[in-house]
């Protein structure tokens, strides 16, 4: 397996705030690694410091065979990096705002880059459109043509769906995986699990550490959570009596469901029977979810700057 990312120990700093602590980690070439964790907790700065924006206070390594600290320079020029707000001029059309990013990296065949971009995501029949005027999605496509113009190797994605529509979200996607498949590797931060779960790999980073890493499925079975569905007339009232249990490490509502998580299935059970009694509720195990996994992630780590 060849790796497009192969990190070790990063650290970087901002006065007294230690926000990336001694991350590793490793993307193999024309895969997606999907990077999750709270906000504030140094995926922004990782990312930086992984295309060469940034330069870490300590650790080592490569991005496409470069060394991301002496070989700063080169990642810059075979990376795309997207970033979380929309960054592009505004006054300008779609476009121009290509042909300007493609004169600044200082391409050859701009008019074919170009107009090779506008077919590839959608964009022909709205070129002359104002990007000032674009909606949330047609702004994500403009920039992630952007940021592929140059054909780059590795892309780096800042969370680059929030606040779009669940169509524009997919179809994003669907752009990203056809992306991968012609060899370019990613690494991408969001919030949404339905995304995580499209990716082949995950790594979740809370506050500055890197906890877990692998496949969708190897991380929730990392964790060996149990879960329990509780349904029934107002289930809700439950929520603050399963908290109080030693034996419920989590109690999380969807919609008119509680997932009660914990460890030991039996302890478990008892405490839902406990606070739970009779038949007015219907409890059942289901199979821990992402979502279970990464907000019982989130309770265990604590905020470093707090």
């Amino acid at each position: 397996m060849t790796l497009a990312i192969d990190v070790h120990g990063l650290n970087k700093s901002f006065g007294d705030k230690h926000v990336v602590n001694d991350v590793t980690i490793q993307v193999a070439e024309g895969r997606i690694c999907g990077f999750l964790g709270p906000n504030g907790s140094g995926k922004t700065t990782t990312l930086r410091m992984l295309c060469g924006l940034l330069t870490p206070d300590s650790g080592s390594g490569q991005a496409l065979g470069y060394d991301i600290i002496a070989q700063a320079d080169e990642v810059k020029l075979r990376t795309g990096y997207m970033t979380q707000r929309f960054s592009l001029y505004e006054d300008l059309t779609i476009a121009e705002n290509l042909e300007f990013t493609a004169r600044v990296y200082g391409l050859d065949r701009r008019r074919e880059r170009v107009d090779r971009a506008l077919e590839r995501l959608g964009l022909a029949s709205r070129r002359g459109q104002l990007a000032g005027t674009l909606s949330g999605g047609w702004k994500q496509r403009l920039a992630l043509a952007t940021a592929t113009l140059h054909e780059p190797r590795l892309l780096l994605l800042d969370e680059p769906t929030a606040g779009v529509d669940p169509k524009a979200r997919r179809d994003f996607w669907e752009h990203i995986h056809t992306l991968a498949d012609k060899g370019l590797s990613v690494l991408v931060s969001t919030h949404y699990m339905d995304e995580a779960e499209r990716c082949h790999r995950l790594a979740y980073i809370a506050y500055g550490k890197l906890l877990v890493t692998g496949t969708a499925s190897e991380v929730i079975a990392s964790q060996k959570l149990v879960t329990f569905a509780v349904s029934g007339e107002d289930v809700h009232a439950l929520t603050e009596g399963l908290r109080s249990s030693p034996a419920v490490s989590q109690v999380t509502p969807f919609g008119n469901v509680l997932h009660v998580t914990g460890r030991d299935e039996s302890e478990l059970a008892r405490a839902i029977a406990a606070a739970a009694p009779g038949e007015r509720y219907r409890v059942e195990k289901i199979e821990t979810t992402l979502e279970d996994v990464f907000i019982n992630l989130m309770g265990g780590t604590q905020d470093n700057f707090q």
